[in-house]
């Protein structure tokens, strides 16, 4: 059975009420919501939250509800925490049930720019990859290369976040896309097989719950919203994808 886990808490101190911002018409929560229920393969969705008005808007969905204990929905709690304490319950249902799980698809509430059509097409690579631990959404920002990254030394000054001896040296330019292609995990989701949480110390940081072998499902523009700022893309990137969605702005 491939299940849906949604996670997303009540309190953001960066961006203050962001998971049920009115985006478009809808709460930006029910957009992964939306893509998961109108998956061809997903079967049940769980939500993971400890708010009240989440829990609302999941039901609306036919979302099973997973209470978020305390110390999981704090602004230092990890979201690979959260993943798992949903994985282990929610594998505890499907056993009594007489189910077994194939594949989670792991979603966040404030990364809305998902579809449907992108969960399809991870579950369909897993499938045809054993070797693979995972699928996740990746966006391509070459402007965003860690070849350019800076951080502050002692003084002040501005100094390359890696070593420019990681890099070959040859190909580091002004022009962006000197690196070839640079990937980023968007958060728009993450399909993940259960062994992913049976050593999850073991794979690969920063996002633990990818395990070690991921393959990309190629997105534009994907991210996980936690800027005012943001909001514009996110509307743009639904209406591009033609994600359902109620434009109040438009009646």
């Amino acid at each position: 059975m491939i299940c849906a886990l949604l996670i997303g808490r009540e309190g953001s101190s960066g961006f203050p009420g962001k998971n049920l911002l009115n985006v478009l018409g809808r709460p930006l929560c029910a957009y992964p919501m939306i893509a998961a229920t109108e998956s061809n393969f997903v079967e049940k969705l769980y939500v993971s939250t400890d708010s009240e008005s989440i829990k609302e808007v999941a039901l609306s969905y036919n979302a099973r509800l997973i209470d978020r204990p305390a110390e999981l929905a704090n602004k230092t709690a990890l979201g690979e925490d959260a993943y798992k304490h949903g994985f282990d319950l929610i594998s505890k249902d499907l056993a009594e049930e007489g189910h077994e799980l194939e594949f989670l698809i792991l979603l966040m509430c404030n990364a809305p720019t998902i579809s449907a059509k992108l969960i399809d097409e991870g579950v369909d690579m897993l499938r045809k990859n054993q070797q693979a631990d995972s699928a996740v959404s990746v966006s391509v920002y070459n402007m965003w290369s860690p070849s350019r990254a800076r951080k502050k030394d002692k003084d002040g000054f501005l100094e390359p976040f890696v070593p420019f001896e990681a890099f070959d040296e040859k190909v580091i330019t002004c022009d962006r896309d000197s690196q070839g292609e640079v990937f980023f995990a968007d958060m728009g989701v993450s399909i993940v097989r259960p062994r992913c949480f049976a050593d999850m110390k073991s794979n690969l940081p920063p996002q633990k719950w990818m395990g070690k072998k991921i393959l990309p499902i190629r997105n534009w523009g994907g991210l996980d919203m936690d800027y005012a700022w943001q909001i514009g893309m996110v509307e743009f990137w639904l209406r591009e994808h033609g994600v359902k969605y109620n434009d109040m702005r438009q009646t």
